[in-house]
């Protein structure tokens, strides 16, 4: 990885189920688990492949009181060691836009949105609670109607965050 975090993901996800109800994963974490320790997994390839060029999103699926908030958030989105994957993502991402080669230039957009009984909210406008996915040859995969913030910053990014 060219950030110099290192990571690994298993060459052959584990499956768990019955029947028609099986499900893959690529890691568990237990419940000792530190909030870096998820980052490090799920957000710093994600980071590497953002800073090449790539569309990234983070996506936490699960029922209520499962943790998802807890994860992406974390109880205090601005302690160092208890901050969730979104703020560290954010952060990694503005790092790696600093030590990037001053001949890259970047466009970084923000966006905030729940999936709730399969109905699509968008944080940031709260006249926009039923949204739909679509998918465009030339844009991939996008929510149709979402708000879309060009962000400079981490604080900018934060201030979207606390409005959502």
């Amino acid at each position: 990885g060219g950030l110099g975090w290192e990571h690994s993901i298993p060459s052959t996800p584990s499956t768990v189920g019955m029947g028609a109800s099986q499900y893959s994963f690529d890691r568990l974490f237990p419940e000792i688990s530190t909030q870096e320790e998820v980052f490090d997994f799920v957000g710093v390839p994600l980071v590497e492949t953002v800073l090449e060029g790539y569309n990234g999103t983070i996506f936490a699926y699960g029922q209520t009181s499962s943790g998802k908030t807890y994860t992406m958030l974390g109880p205090d989105i601005t302690d160092p060691e208890y901050a969730g994957v979104i703020p560290r993502t954010v952060n990694a991402i503005f790092e790696g836009i600093e030590k990037a080669d001053e001949n890259i230039e970047f466009t970084v957009r923000a966006s905030f949105v729940e999936i709730y009984l399969e109905r699509i909210r968008d944080l940031l406008d709260t006249g926009n609670t039923n949204l739909s996915i679509r998918e465009d040859p030339n844009r991939g995969i996008y929510v149709q109607g979402m708000v879309e913030q060009y962000v400079d910053s981490v604080g900018e990014v934060m201030d979207i965050m606390y409005r959502g």
